[in-house]
């Protein structure tokens, strides 16, 4: 089983079958506060759409192109990080992540994040990583930023959600740009 410790009481965990059920009452309660941003929240309506993903994920991370974790805080299942792509002809990696609303504020996202990019520029010696954005996610970007990512532009009319269409701000962060450390914020 893929583990990776972030710091004390914050661990990354591949995704597994018994997260299906986490996960569901996870989105179950915060259905809209998810869907501000994610698409896949309005069509998780049983444990069936998680074990679909799961199996999906574990799939993709046997034949490298991905890598889901589940967050881990202080023993509890708190939301998702990930190497949404792999491509190791570009040596660079997608970052994607979503976090519980109560967890929101404690640093486990960018901690988390800051994890990936170490294993991606360390352990599977990637180039860059990007990670894309709603430009009106003000918090999420704010993880981009906190990060050192640099904006590298903005994709218009990337994403219809719920109605609407999102720009992505696209940031980039390049082997040896400098990801800023984070601490516990505990």
């Amino acid at each position: 089983m893929f583990t990776l410790e972030v710091d004390s009481g914050l661990t990354l965990t591949l995704v597994e079958k018994t997260f299906a059920a986490k996960y569901l009452k996870i989105v179950s309660q915060q259905r809209a506060y998810l869907s501000q941003w994610l698409v896949w929240p309005l069509l998780a309506h049983d444990e069936v759409f998680f074990e679909g993903f799961i199996e999906k994920s574990l799939h993709d991370y046997a034949i490298g192109k991905s890598l889901v974790c589940g967050m881990i805080y202080d023993g509890e299942l708190v939301g998702n990080v990930s190497f949404n792509t792999i491509n190791q002809s570009l040596k660079k990696v997608e970052i994607g992540y979503w976090l519980s609303a109560e967890h929101q504020g404690k640093g486990i996202v960018s901690r988390s994040v800051a994890k990936l990019i170490d294993l991606a520029f360390t352990e599977l010696q990637m180039e860059k990583v990007e990670i894309f954005v709603a430009t009106e996610n003000k918090a999420s970007r704010s993880v981009c930023e906190r990060l050192g990512f640099e904006l590298e532009g903005v994709i218009t009319r990337a994403e219809q959600l719920n109605g609407r269409t999102y720009d992505h701000a696209a940031y980039g962060l390049s082997r040896g740009g400098g990801v800023k450390v984070m601490r516990s914020t505990r």
